[in-house]
């Protein structure tokens, strides 16, 4: 279980506002799949390999969307329900969510750039297995706070483990080694 940990928690007020809240992690995930787009249509991203079951490219745009917005409102809602309650475990619980809400966003918003940016498949995989356990404990510790924010995050597991999946299957079929430049339209 991660202890709350100030100096690298989101502040207080992106749980306490429904808003904020949701539009965080929609926002900057979108940022990031912005600024390290991949043209599905490139020859470069059609040279990887994919492996079995590589849903078509426009279903990740409104999946990541919906999971986003579903794990940004489960974070307001365990924020608050933990912070409001005089179970002091649950207020420790919600403090310590925070923190471990705050890392698995962060490893969830650099494994694109790893993956397409830096041709990194290998850390890729290994930061999305890893963020799949975070987001798990996460769902975990949300179930104790409030059992609807827990279970709100099942989908966005479920999906990153899919992701693990694509990710580890696409680096091995490509040998782990993506030496195309696969961020440029060629």
């Amino acid at each position: 279980m991660t202890t709350h940990i100030s100096s690298i928690t989101l502040p207080a007020f992106v749980f306490e506002k429904p808003a904020v809240s949701l539009l965080l992690p929609v926002v900057l995930g979108n940022a990031v799949g912005l600024a390290t787009r991949l043209d599905p249509n490139s020859k470069a991203y059609k040279s990887l390999k994919q492996p079995p079951l590589n849903p078509p490219p426009y279903v990740f745009g409104p999946v990541w969307t919906a999971l986003y917005l579903s794990m940004g409102y489960a974070s307001y809602r365990a924020w608050n329900a933990g912070m409001s309650s005089l179970d002091m475990e649950k207020v420790k619980l919600a403090k310590d969510s925070a923190t471990l809400y705050t890392i698995q966003l962060g490893m969830n918003l650099v494994w694109m750039p790893l993956f397409f940016a830096l041709r990194r498949p290998i850390e890729a995989t290994v930061d999305i297995v890893a963020l799949t356990g975070a987001a798990t404990s996460l769902a975990c510790v949300y179930g104790r706070i409030d059992t609807v924010a827990g279970w709100m995050l099942a989908p966005y597991v479920a999906w990153l483990g899919f992701a693990s999946y694509l990710s580890a299957g696409c680096g091995y079929l490509n040998n782990w080694n993506f030496t195309q430049d696969i961020t440029k339209d060629e």
